[in-house]
This record gives structure tokens, sequence and C-alpha cells, in this order.
């Protein structure tokens, strides 16, 4: 018995005639614009990473703000 791929199942559950075609060794006709497809996917992917890293830079940036107030705030309060 062969190990079915995680992948496969993917494919599979998306499209049963695709896969089919897959498994009977077709190449897709529209090669070209799944390569664009998963290029375009990938970028998203870098600027949804990149967005993530921002958010949690402000919030450190934030934090600091905050911390820098209340100490200067309690320095204000002993002088």
């Amino acid at each position: 018995m062969r190990t079915v791929k995680a992948s496969e199942i993917g494919s599979f559950l998306f499209c049963q005639r695709s896969w089919s075609y897959q498994k009977q060794g077709y190449e897709p006709e529209n090669r070209a614009a799944l390569n664009a497809g998963t290029e375009y996917h990938a970028t998203g992917g870098k600027k949804v990473a990149a967005a993530i890293l921002l958010k949690w830079g402000a919030w450190i940036a934030l934090l600091a703000a905050l911390v820098l107030l209340a100490v200067g705030g309690i320095l204000l309060l002993f002088q």
C-alpha cells in the first residue's frame, strides 16, 4: 500500500477530475498561469508576514512609550 500525501488529498478534495488527470500523468495546459498564481500567493504571504511584524513592532513601541511615560510621571512625583 502506498502512502497518500496531504497535498494529494487536498488536490482530490478541490477537484477530483484534476486529481485523476494528475495521476494519469497529464500536464495542465495553463502551466504559466499556475506558476504565476503560485508566485502571486508567495508574494502575498511575504506581505502578510511583514504586516504581522510591523504590527508587533507597533505594540512594542506603544508599550515602550507607556513605560517611559510612567517612569517620567513617577520621577516628577518624587522631585
